[in-house]
């Protein structure tokens, strides 16, 4: 695993010709915290952890990163590790597939960098148990030999900062969780923080766009910056190719997001679709997770873990004890006339 050196980190490009699309959304991460816009109480708390571990001279505590996918989370792993001037070392839990993986990649850490682990959800047993040696004592359980002879040693590293990454907390084991020093959960962000990303992006792009504009994209965008930044490229497309001299107008906004069939509150074709087939088909539910599934033509845990989090964030749908159930919000939203009574006894979460 290739790692990435503090020095070799390339400074924000202002000028997106020829780069890929990877290459754009790295351009626009910020590299410092003050430039990390939202999530105020977790960047001002991490700010003090970096510079108490700095001025020790420690590497910083173990960090655990959850919550929805686009919200910043691999991002801010590289700027932790660029405020406290170390090594960044980046892989993904299904890549770490035998104990080798994770001894290759520990035994050639230098000392206090940080190890990014993505969807730490998914690690195997086996590399997780090594794992809690390595973060509480800086050591390796290594077997050497096979049958009688074997034998285990112990191998010392460098002390590191784990940063895991992930958008289900609820399938990290216990163990696990426990042994992180600090814990970072993402939330949606707030509208104004959306508008400051958007400016930003639309400044590091040298795109112009007008103040209403900006306010209608931030609420399309799902409260999510990825989804912001996409759609902000999108906006750029059609205010280029349209008669306005490359200017993002409320105009441009609202006829990009009809192409793209988003509405108002960031949703798309299939998310409506969901809510029509919970309200029309199923009379506003509850109706389950598979059933309802199988009727968009998706899977279930695509469903689950991309669809619903946001409708129910959203106000939209809830999660009953007998399944899904349309909220009075949706029928507005889909300007349908909202005609079956409530089960108020099965309307609590699980």
């Amino acid at each position: 695993m290739a790692q990435k050196k503090t020095e070799e980190i390339e400074p924000v490009v202002h000028s997106e010709v020829a780069l890929p699309d990877d290459e754009r959304d790295r351009a626009l991460r910020p590299l410092k915290l003050d430039e990390f816009l939202g999530q105020n109480e977790m960047k001002e708390n991490l700010a003090v952890f970096i510079k108490a571990a700095r001025e020790r001279g420690e590497s910083l505590d173990h960090i655990f990163l959850s919550g929805p996918p686009g919200l910043g989370k691999t991002t801010l792993a590289h700027i932790i590790a660029l405020e406290m001037g170390v090594d960044f070392v980046e892989t993904s839990a299904p890549a770490l597939d035998k104990p080798k993986d994770l001894v290759g990649i520990l035994t050639n850490l230098k000392s206090k960098a940080v190890f990014f682990i993505d969807e730490v959800h998914r690690l195997k047993p086996v590399i997780e148990e090594m794992l809690y040696i390595a973060m509480e004592d800086y050591e390796l359980d290594w077997i050497i030999g096979q049958g009688p002879a074997a034998r285990t040693m112990r191998l010392p590293i460098k002390p590191f900062t784990l940063a895991a990454a992930t958008t289900k907390a609820g399938r990290v084991s216990s163990p696990l969780i426990s042994r992180f020093g600090i814990t970072c959960h993402f939330s949606l962000y707030r509208s104004e923080d959306i508008a400051a990303i958007i400016r930003r992006s639309a400044s590091i792009m040298n795109i112009k766009i007008e103040d209403e504009a900006v306010a209608l994209l931030a609420r399309s965008s799902r409260f999510t910056p990825r989804v912001t930044n996409r759609l902000l490229r999108r906006m750029r497309d059609f205010a280029q190719v349209g008669d306005n001299n490359g200017l993002i107008s409320l105009e441009v906004v609202r006829f990009g997001l009809s192409r793209l069939q988003i509405d108002s509150l960031g949703l798309e074709k299939q998310d409506r679709d969901i809510l029509r087939m919970i309200i029309e088909r199923y009379g506003g539910g509850p109706v389950g997770a598979e059933t309802l599934a199988i009727s968009v033509g998706d899977a279930a845990d695509t469903l689950e873990d991309f669809y619903e989090p946001y409708l129910i964030q959203a106000g939209l749908i809830e999660r009953t004890s007998r399944g899904r159930v349309a909220t009075s919000l949706a029928y507005k939203h889909l300007d349908q006339k909202e005609t079956r009574g409530r089960d108020e006894e099965n309307r609590f979460l699980f």
